[in-house]
């Protein structure tokens, strides 16, 4: 690991200021970065991926670790709020299960105390060629996808561009389907980006996995208020501290004859950005949700997928998962 000034901020402002570029022309990862809980973001520093001059602890601003469940229902969390807090939050659990059902599913309880929803947003990929610090992938500013052709176990089955890794959150995938949006600070002001399109695939930056410029950090998740039932699947390797190797999160509303009347389904572990199937959505509107119509909205989620050597079974594992995702909602 580097060696790096501590910075502890006590607002919002001054964490922007501590965060500020040190050299504009400096690589993204040589630059000030926020910490949270710290559990990604200390792994990279000691495999060298990142190496900050200065690393600025958000934990010390107060009201980012609130969550709040206003009057017309919407739900807002702050970026430092931990995935225990998360999880155990009583209006959390009544009012958006899937979201509980998403942090529960993260790590282990001793991690879950310390990381954060913002950290956990913002962690960076677990593929092995990007994690290993003397391999210089596409990921790292290199040449090749060492995935393509190698070990491609836990990597994407749905082509996003020039790197081949999967997005690691959990809170993520699920808080897509829920239409979720993110409130980012930095030296412009602040600016309210749907968290859909605060993921970036590498076709836009194979170098970053959102849309966060230099500088900038995530402050606040908001959730709308949700009309229909929300639930979570994952399954992984290990029984804890693992990763989705496939994973759904639906949000579904049902009309008065028991019919879809709206629907939000959400892959993960299956790309490089929380995987939304749109299709799925209008499939589902209109129709009971019976085994038929859950069978063949899990087939259609996975329409287009493209597995490597290693990663076909991610086709039939994430079909599962959308049909357990979907039979919960109506469980």
């Amino acid at each position: 690991m580097k060696a790096f000034e501590w910075a502890s901020a006590s607002s919002v402002e001054e964490a922007v200021k501590l965060l500020k570029p040190v050299n504009a022309a400096a690589d993204p990862d040589e630059q000030p970065h926020a910490i949270g809980g710290g559990q990604d973001l200390l792994t990279t520093m000691k495999e060298y991926l990142v190496r900050p001059p200065r690393v600025v602890n958000l934990k010390t601003i107060k009201g980012l670790d609130q969550i709040k469940l206003e009057a017309n229902g919407t739900l807002r969390i702050g970026a430092t709020v931990t995935i225990t807090d998360l999880e155990e939050h009583p209006d959390v659990i009544a009012k958006f299960k899937g979201l509980a059902e998403a942090a529960a599913s993260i790590a282990t309880p001793q991690i879950r105390h310390v990381g954060t929803v913002g950290g956990n947003l913002c962690q960076r990929p677990r593929c092995w060629y990007f994690r290993l610090e003397n391999v210089v992938c596409r990921k790292k500013g290199g040449d090749t996808c060492y995935a393509i052709q190698g070990q491609n176990k836990y990597n994407a089955i749905f082509d996003t561009g020039p790197s081949n890794i999967v997005h690691p959150s959990d809170l993520g995938t699920m808080l897509v389907a829920m239409g979720a949006s993110v409130t980012v600070a930095g030296a412009g002001g602040n600016r309210t980006i749907k968290l859909e399109e605060f993921f970036a695939p590498p076709s836009v930056n194979v170098r970053r996995e959102n849309v966060l410029k230099d500088g900038e950090i995530v402050t606040e998740v908001v959730v709308p208020a949700q009309t229909g039932k929300s639930a979570y699947m994952k399954f992984k390797e290990r029984e804890s501290l693992d990763f989705a190797m496939a994973a759904a999160a639906v949000v579904v509303e049902l009309a008065a004859d028991k019919t879809v009347k709206s629907a939000r389904v959400v892959l993960g572990g299956v790309a490089s950005v929380p995987w939304r199937v749109e299709k799925v959505e209008t499939y589902l509107v209109g129709k009971a949700l019976n085994e038929a119509t859950m069978t063949q909205a899990a087939t259609l989620a996975l329409d287009g997928a493209t597995p490597m050597s290693g990663n076909a079974y991610k086709v039939p594992l994430a079909q599962a998962m959308v049909r357990r995702a979907l039979a919960k909602t109506v469980a």
